[in-house]
């Protein structure tokens, strides 16, 4: 499924009531799943996430802007951060199945409706940009809304699209095509904000002004400005590429914030910013209490936090995805001034929440569901618990021994087996539901119109292609309970003793969801027409199997001798 995810800056965060409106002119697009709206009353800001296939994403993105264009008056608007639009700016990032292509072509056509329809100046920027002084938006918001009129008579400042002409309510907007971006408040206790400020210039890229040491201040704000012979400042660069930030002060929290923008949050991680605040604080003689995300965040960045966290205390990183999330969140003090819900902050669960119904039937109740006479879920769906099972028993394995003192010069090797397990697992128990839409979408593919030749080739794709789902589903099941054998043999030799038993009935549950998932393939090859495919799965799913009888005879073996020895 094609998934853009939007994320525009409403320039208004005080008025309950017009955020509302602009949101319900959003959400009302069909296909569209509004994921968060976090305002701020002190920036008077409105940051608001919702994703979709990119056709209801445009239509949501223009509605937006102009249901933002009637109920904000930027003639009136303050507030501490920049901005030059009631919709200030409004991105475009690809979030699976789209290319970076097709997001830049989607802020064009956007770009282009809001120019010619709503009259209101659209500079491209980012990865859309079409000159390279328009690429920052720092370099485009400069001078701000009160700055539009002059800027607009610029011909080097001349819109993308709408008119070389202040739109006196709306302002202008900028939008494009760019990387997740992942804004982020870092807590200081102090209401001081020029040290806010003098902190956010060591951590960003662009540096600060260099400046001769005041004897009587630790702030280099108030040392006196380094100059070239051409009466330019020296720059001296910050420590973290692709890292914007600026300091404020928040009268809701009643202190100073670090606000830091991560444009590529991979190359400067948040861990490693977040650090290294504290240690520039407690140079200042002032503290880190936490931070703050504002909008969303991909789970990628939280487990990237999690296990820096877990690894600097000599803990295993081979720990349920939850138990990593909630080390990053004890570890960054993301509920310091604000709830941190995984669930409604971090992207990848905000968009697949209920998309997994049979794994929220825990235990007798995924049991009591298995015993109707529904024909799904069914054995495919047992033989992925079955394999999710084996994983979790192998991670537990592998902490156990990674915990074990005995068994220090083990730790590294427990930790990778551990994360990989934890992956397995993951996996498996997505595939005990992906197994029973996989029969759906055969269902549905079988139901289909085919009262002309047109619709009747379409329905035998549709099968076709269905089938094959249906296949491939329980195939990947088969090679992942492989996969956990693999680690559960590894474990019987170098894992904790006591637990040599769990490694081996790691290895006994998942031969069964191998031998199930095999099953659930071979049944459904008949109905795809494709013989060269056909062929080429049954060969693969018998040497699946060979090798997945040898691997748990070896296994069975070498756990009783362990027991015996």
């Amino acid at each position: 499924m094609k998934l853009v995810e939007c994320v525009p800056n409403f320039s208004e965060g005080r008025d309950a009531a017009k955020i509302k409106t602009i949101t319900d002119a959003i959400a009302a697009v069909d296909g569209i799943t509004l994921l968060d709206v976090d305002p701020g009353a002190d920036t008077n800001r409105t940051v608001v996430t919702f994703v979709g296939e990119p056709k209801a994403v445009s239509e949501a993105a223009f509605l937006g802007i102009k249901t933002a264009a009637e109920v904000i008056d930027m003639s009136q608007q303050t507030g501490t951060h920049p901005r030059m639009g009631a919709t200030d700016v409004c991105p475009f990032i690809p979030v699976s199945d789209v290319t970076d292509d097709e997001c830049i072509e989607l802020s064009k056509q956007v770009g282009q409706r809001v120019g010619d329809l709503l009259g209101i100046p659209v500079y491209l920027y980012e990865k859309s940009a079409q000159s390279k002084v328009r690429v920052k938006l720092p370099d485009i918001r400069k001078g701000e809304y009160e700055g539009l009129v002059e800027k607009l008579k610029d011909p080097n400042w001349k819109p993308d699209f709408g008119p070389a002409k202040l739109h006196v309510k709306a302002g202008a907007t900028v939008m494009g095509c760019r990387e997740f971006l992942i804004a982020y408040n870092i807590n200081l206790n102090t209401k001081d904000h020029r040290l806010a400020t003098d902190i956010a210039f060591e951590l960003r890229e662009a540096g600060r002004s260099k400046r001769t040491p005041n004897p009587n201040s630790k702030n280099l704000l108030d040392g006196e400005i380094v100059r070239n012979d051409d009466g330019s400042s020296v720059k001296v660069p910050g420590m973290f590429k692709d890292v914007k930030g600026i300091g404020w002060y928040v009268d809701a929290f009643n202190r100073a914030q670090i606000s830091i923008n991560f444009n590529n949050y991979k190359v400067s991680t948040i861990h490693d910013v977040y650090d290294a605040a504290c240690k520039l604080a407690d140079e200042r003689g002032i503290r880190v209490t936490g931070s703050e995300l504002v909008g969303l965040i991909p789970l990628e960045a939280i487990l990237m936090a999690g296990k820096h966290y877990l690894k600097k205390q000599n803990r295993s990183i081979g720990v349920p995805v939850a138990d990593i999330v909630e080390c990053a969140v004890q570890s960054l003090g993301l509920n310091d001034v604000t709830e941190f819900n995984p669930a409604e902050k971090i992207i990848d669960y905000a968009v697949q929440s209920g998309n997994r119904p049979l794994m929220s039937l825990v235990g007798k109740n995924f049991v009591e569901e298995l015993s109707t006479n529904s024909p799904a879920p069914g054995g495919g769906s047992v033989s992925a618990l079955a394999g999710s099972l084996g994983a979790a028993l192998s991670s537990m394995v592998a902490a156990l021994t990674h915990e074990k003192k005995e068994m220090l010069d083990s730790k590294p090797m427990m930790d990778e087996i551990g994360a990989e397990a934890q992956a397995l697992k993951d996996r498996l128990a997505f595939l005990v539901d992906e197994d029973s839409h996989a029969f759906n979408k055969v269902l549905d593919a079988n139901r289909m119109s085919a009262a002309t030749d047109e619709e009747q080739a379409a329905k035998a794709a549709a099968v076709e292609a269905a089938n094959k789902y249906a296949i491939d589903i329980p195939f990947e099941t088969a090679e992942k309970c492989y996969r956990v054998m693999e680690l559960a043999e590894v474990l019987v030799e170098k894992g904790n003793p006591n637990s040599v038993s769990d490694a081996g009935v790691a290895a006994a549950v998942a031969l069964a969801g191998v031998r199930g998932a095999t099953m659930n393939v071979l049944i459904n090859l008949p109905g795809v027409d494709d013989k060269s495919y056909c062929d080429e799965k049954r060969n693969a799913v018998n040497e699946i199997i060979q090798k997945a009888e040898a691997k748990h005879s070896a296994v069975f073996e070498k756990t009783i001798g362990v027991i015996n020895s």
